[in-house]
């Protein structure tokens, strides 16, 4: 994967990223929010993607029915944006970090049929 090339590509992989999520395409939703992430490694934005692949990458996981995966990949996404306020990049954090802590908890009580029956999904950013 190459990093996003300009802003419009950057907002457009950002974009593409929910609405892969919410149509249950983890794998795609990783895949086309990995090119931003790249663009913007190692600077102060780079832990918030990284957390969104990472979500996106724990339900890759379950759609295959590795629970202990998945379970490492949602704690390691609500890490990732320890120290992000509330609100961050049109999204509404709060409410992201209380459907993962859901989501594990989920997981981790082994209720993974909840995700079968209805796919996850995220409130996409707004400005």
């Amino acid at each position: 994967m190459r990093p996003a090339r300009s802003a419009e590509d950057a907002l457009a992989a950002y974009h593409a990223f929910f609405a892969c999520f919410n149509a249950g395409r983890y794998f795609e939703a990783h895949e086309v929010l990995e090119p931003l992430w790249l663009a913007v490694r190692g600077g102060a934005e780079a832990r918030f993607y990284q957390g969104l692949i990472q979500l996106a990458g724990a339900f890759v996981h379950l759609q295959q029915g590795r629970a202990g995966p998945a379970r490492a990949l949602l704690r390691r996404c609500g890490e990732q944006w320890e120290g992000y306020p509330a609100r961050y990049a049109g999204l509404d954090l709060t409410r992201l970090r209380r459907q993962v802590a859901d989501w594990l908890a989920a997981v981790e009580a082994r209720q993974l049929e909840r995700f079968t029956a209805a796919a996850p999904r995220l409130e996409p950013p707004r400005p």
